[in-house]
Order: C-alpha cells, then structure tokens, then sequence
C-alpha cells in the first residue's frame, strides 16, 4: 500500500469498500503519473496530493472529492489532458481536477495577473461544483504546513494569499477549524516574530487562567444539570493567535485586555435546550446589554448557528458563551463540508449549502461585470467580510448585508436593476441618505425612479463587491456609448471642415482604415477618437487622402471655426469641465483634447488654453446650445468685513436667488476682514448675474468676483 496506508484507514471508516478500490487506482494513477517528481523537501511529490486528500478525508468528503484530490496536480505538472483523466475516472472527477489547474498554457503580463485569472478560473469551477474550492483549501492547507523549505520572499506571498482569499474564504463556508488553522499559518509565516513573542504570551498566560476557566466550566455544568437539561460538553474557548493579533491591531487593545475574556461553548441535544441553557445563564451571571445575538432563529451567511451573550462572570471577568447543538456544532466546525457527512441528522448542512451556492451565484454576478481579473479578485477580497448586519425588505424577508453596507448595498442585493435605478431610501419608514450604515434589525424600503442611473460617488462608501462591480460596469458602459457619439461627432465635424461628412465616406475605406489600425470595429476607433486617444483631424484627412478633389489638405484645416462643436451639458463622463476656470451657459468656451479622457471645457480666456492653441489637433471650438439642461458649479470670492452672522447672510442671499452652496471657505485676512470663498451651483451666466447681484447688496460685502483668487 505504501504511501496510501494512513489515508486507507482514514477511509475505512466511512467509504463503502467498492468506493475505497476507486480511491486506491487514483492513488496509483497518481502515483505513476508523479513519478521522479520531488518536492522541495526532497520527499516524493505524491505525498502531497495524498496528505491533501486526507485531510479532506477527515471532513468525511465523498469519494469523488478524495480522488480529485489525489489527482489534482496532475494535468499541471505532468503530461497528461483532461480528455485522458475523463476517459479513466470520468467527466465530473476530470473537471474537479481542472477546476483546480492553473491556466499554464497562456502568458500574463505580471505573477498578480496570473494569480487573479486562476482565481477567476477556479471561481467558475465552483459555480458548476462547489467541491472544487474543498479541493483547493485542502491543497492549500498542506502546502502551508509545509511552507517552512520555500525561500522567505515565496513564504510571504503565499502566507499573504491565504490570510487575504483563502482563509476568508474557508471561514465564508463554515469550516471554521480549517479557517483557524489557515490563518494561523499564514500569520506564522508572514510575522513569524510577532507569531512567536505572541504564542509565547499566549503559553504563559495559560497557567493563570486555567483555575478560572476550570472553577467557570464546573459552575456551568452544575446548574446546567440542575435543571434536567441534556449537555453533551461544557468546555473553555482558547482564541486562536491571529485572531488575538487582530483584535490588538484594529481594537488598539493590549494582550492583557484580550486575555481578560474567557470563552465557553456549551452543547446541548436539542434547540429547545439551547434556549433553556440561556435562561440558566442569565439567571446565573448577569448579562452584558446588547451583546446578546440569536444566530439560531437568523443563521450567518455560512451557515452557523448558535446562541451568544456576554456575561459578567465570577472575579468581575467577562465571559463569552455560545450555545447550540451537536448538529450546529458539526456545522460550524465543517461547515459547507458537513452536508456530505450530516446531511441526514438535519436541515443545517442543507441550508449551509444553499446559502454558499448563493453566494457563489453572486461571484459569478461580480465576475461578469468586472473589468479584469484584477478588478474581480479586489471585488471578491471585500465580499469576503467576517460580520454581517441583518436587516429586513418591507415585505419582513431577511437580507444579509456586511458590516458598513449602505441603502445601495442593499439595493443591488435586492437586484441590480433596483441599484441601477436607485434615487432614495426609507430606513424604518423615514428618509435616510444613501450613504448611512444600516444597523441590525432595521426595514429598508428602496426608492427607485426609470431615468436615474448609478452616481459615481457611491463608489466612496458602497462595501458589497455586487454593489461596486455593478456601478463601475455601469460607468464602463456608458462612458463607452458617450465616447462613441463624441467621437462620432468629432469626426463628423472634421471632415465638415474639408466640405465632407461620414456620408460621403465610402463604407470599406473606413473598414480599412479601422483594419489598418487593430480596431475590431467602427465603433471603436469612434470611442478612441471620443477619449482622444485618435485625434479626429488626422483620421479625416486619413479618410480623405485619396479624394481627388481635396486637393490641399493642410491649406483647409483652421476653417472649422465656423462650424463649432455644441454641447447641451449633459454629455457625460467623456465631456468634463474644467474647475479652474468653471465654465457655465453663456461663457465662450473651448475644448482641449485630453489622451484617455475625451474633452475638457475651458472659458475662452482660460490661462491653461493658451498651450493648445498651437496644437489644431488638440484644439476644438465649442458653442452652447440654446436647450441646455442641468447645473454647473462656479466659483465666487467675496471680500467681508468681519460682523456676526456675515456667513449666514451670505447663505441667505444665494439661496434666495435659488442657488446652491457647494463648498465655502473662509480665510482670515486680518481683524477686520475675510477673504470668502463659495462654489455654487447656478443654471447660466444669467442665473449667476442674479446671485452675484445679491451678494453685492449685502452690507458687509466690500468686494466680489469670480473665480478664486490668491488676493484680491
């Protein structure tokens, strides 16, 4: 048997043996196929898959899980295709293995791409079959217990990897033995100092606290069984060293403070005892207000169960303790990885698993909507939050949401058209910004309107990874289509300027000329010339070079002053105004083509203009529409004299010429007087007129112009 024996003793004990027999040909299989190989360590390189597999096996995992596991490296370190692995063990072991297989075969521009497109491939994997992820943890699991032989840098990277992704993710499936083990590691090999000094403290302490945890634990148990209550165990929680070193990190807490609170777990035979057990504890120590959480009657997002409450125990310490039963306990140890083992005692396992596969349906959602594998695997790295907050739709269902998320998160949890066309929200029947974190227990009602699309600034305080990867697609798309019509009509004008448009162009010279250039399609070279990444000058006389009554071209461009370029205001991202001089309806303006960011619009006495003016190629004319629609922001500077209540009156009079404030600031020039600066939001020139106006007729307002200046 070899190297397979303490693997077929871990499978003797729940595998039929028909089912061991596969298992053994995969170990041979693997066997062969690994042959010469070596691991860094100088053992053979099968050891690993079979060390993989038994830890697997310990979860109890079906045999198909335990023979993957086996062949896991195969199709990437050995000659063999997924073709040859189906045709030996069949098509959902073949696509187990390949869930789990780098993608070697394709060249990445740097190693975090390459990482985050394999991430990517094993994320679609798991939609068709979540056992690939359990493959995977249990491969990382053993490459971490032997991480030690790898070069420090390597050490790092993979340490650094698994405390990011994998351990998250390991705790997002309920298997929280393996999730502790993971993070353990990583921390050990990526601070092995701080990983030392801290275990020592750890083992030092232990002594002291052992006589209160056993004179607690024995407490515990006497009432209990006063009451004719089942308990299975009564036991001490030991906090494991990285969650320690977190607490101190991000609490700003010492190791004594931590150490202070004890924790127990108590497990009873039946939900109905778990709730009778916390009425025993509660009459027996007193509990600490709101630090009392029900995760039987609404489970976690992974599947956990359990009852916790905090407790002033004996000695002043505070005590931590969970309830639950044998069957949560399973679960919560197991999590996802119990469904193939307790499937029959209950419904946990079941439900665990549903809500996995529900998250995972939500990562394929992120994973279409990203821009890159980069983008994708940032997303996921913030969907895989440790604390949830439950709140509730006004229908009463239950949505999870991480800790922080906002009305928006919960608006694209809901349903990404209802996040796309989110205009407000009622928290608890009242208005609520958009922005505000939602807190446990709160009804959410969305308020949605048809012609509202996603702000780019929810970007700044979204958590969910659906939310952000559903408003940046957002924003891809449509700056795409508004690039597309700028650049359309930015060619349009050019060759307008040579006595031309698009519809004298014939249809394969512009084919050609996209060929010429690598763009898949017309539309492209549009978008290019819309972000100003072509300059539409140079592709119409590319476009009209072989015209036979164009006769100098150079001697027409410039007279496309005539004919300038109008805008309407609401142009989109493609189309942006400059802040330094802030341009609005009734100024003369230009535009200055900017590389990747379409046009920016400047005042035609703008200082900034001055360097485009020779570059025709860069330099557009432009003209406002007469419809224009929307509000712009403009700059005021008002010098004051210093009296109470200057600010408001200021406040007063913008308003009452029905503007609004932006932003205001006030610099102190002397005793006397103020240097006030304001960005409003007016209609037009018009429209500021009016503000300015009331401004001027204040009393205490010496001075006034536009645009900021360093003095006045």
């Amino acid at each position: 048997m070899g190297y397979f024996t303490s693997l077929g003793k871990e499978l003797d004990k729940y595998l039929e043996p028909e089912q061991i027999e596969l298992v053994h040909e995969a170990y041979l299989f693997a066997c062969e196929a690994h042959k010469g190989q070596k691991r860094r360590s100088g053992e053979a390189y099968v050891t690993h898959p079979i060390a993989a597999a038994t830890i697997l096996a310990k979860m109890r995992m079906d045999y198909q899980s335990i023979i993957a596991t086996l062949l896991h490296d195969v199709l990437e370190d050995t000659g063999l295709t997924k073709e040859e692995l189906a045709d030996s063990f069949g098509e959902d072991i073949a696509e187990l293995v390949d869930g789990v297989s780098k993608l070697t075969q394709i060249s990445f521009e740097s190693r975090a791409e390459a990482q985050a497109e394999n991430f990517r491939k094993m994320i679609l994997a798991m939609v068709r079959d979540i056992r690939v992820i359990l493959v995977k943890l249990a491969d990382r699991l053993h490459n971490m217990r032997t991480l030690g032989v790898l070069p420090p840098k390597k050490r790092r990277r993979i340490a650094r990897e698994t405390i990011e992704i994998y351990a998250p993710i390991a705790n997002r499936l309920g298997m929280h033995s393996l999730y502790i083990e993971l993070e353990n590691l990583g921390f050990q090999a990526l601070y092995p100092m701080r990983y030392r000094i801290l275990n020592e403290a750890v083992k030092k302490a232990h002594g002291d606290r052992q006589r209160i945890i056993d004179e607690i634990e024995a407490t515990l148990k006497t009432s209990v069984k006063k009451q004719n209550v089942v308990v299975y165990s009564v036991y001490g929680r030991q906090k494991h060293l990285y969650s320690i070193y977190k607490k101190m990190r991000t609490k700003h807490s010492s190791f004594s403070d931590i150490m202070d609170v004890y924790g127990f777990r108590i497990v009873v035979d039946s939900v109905d005892a778990c709730y009778r057990v916390l009425g025993i504890v509660h009459n027996l120590f007193k509990p600490v207000p709101e630090r009392f959480k029900d995760y039987i009657a609404i489970p976690k997002v992974n599947g956990y169960q359990s009852l916790h409450t905090t407790l002033f125990g004996p000695y002043g310490v505070p005590l931590e303790i969970q309830i639950r039963t044998e069957d949560m306990d399973k679960v919560a140890e197991n999590g996802i990885a119990a469904h193939w083992l307790y499937k029959s005692t209950g419904l946990n396992a079941d439900e665990a698993q549903a809500r996995v596969r529900e998250w995972v349906k939500g990562l394929l959602e992120i994973q279409q909507s990203a821009g890159s594998s980069l983008e994708f695997i940032e997303n996921v790295k913030i969907d895989l939050f440790p604390d949830e907050v439950y709140v509730f739709t006004p229908k009463g269902d239950i949505l999870e949401l991480p800790k922080g998320a906002t009305p928006v998160d919960f608006a694209f949890a809901v349903h990404s058209d209802i996040g796309n066309s989110c205009v407000a929200a009622k928290v608890n029947r009242h208005l609520a910004p958009l922005s505000v974190p939602l807190m446990n227990g709160q009804t959410v009602e969305i308020i949605t309107a048809p012609s509202v699309s996603p702000n780019p600034a929810w970007l700044n305080f979204v958590v969910t990874a659906k939310a952000r990867s559903n408003i940046r697609h957002f924003l891809k798309t449509q700056q795409e289509s508004e690039s597309i019509e700028l650049g359309k009509r930015l060619l349009e004008r050019a060759l307008d300027s040579f006595g031309m448009s698009l519809k004298d162009i014939d249809a394969k010279k512009l084919k050609t000329l996209v060929a010429e250039l690598n763009y898949s399609s017309v539309n492209v070279l549009y978008g290019e010339i819309g972000l100003g990444n072509q300059v539409a000058l140079l592709i119409a006389k590319r476009l009209l070079v072989s015209k036979k009554r164009i006769e100098n071209l150079e001697g027409i461009v410039g007279q496309d002053e005539q004919h300038p370029l109008q805008i309407k205001g609401t142009e989109g991202m493609v189309v942006r105004y400059a802040t330094c001089c802030r341009p609005i309806p009734g100024d003369p303006i230009v535009g200055c083509i900017r590389a990747g960011y379409g046009i920016t619009v400047h005042e035609e006495r703008c200082e900034k203009v001055a360097k485009f003016r020779n570059k025709p190629e860069r330099f557009v004319n432009m003209a406002w529409e007469d419809d224009i629609e929307g509000t712009f922001k403009v700059d005021l500077t008002a010098e004051v004299i210093n009296q109470r209540g200057v600010l408001a009156q200021l406040a007063g009079a913008v308003s009452a010429a029905e503007a609004d404030i932006d932003n205001i600031t006030v610099d102190p020039r002397d005793g006397e007087c103020s240097r006030v600066q304001l960005t409003i939001v007016v209609r037009d020139r018009l429209h500021l007129a009016r503000v300015m106006r009331r401004i001027r007729a204040i009393n205490s307002v010496t001075r006034l112009i536009r645009g900021k200046k360093g003095a006045l």
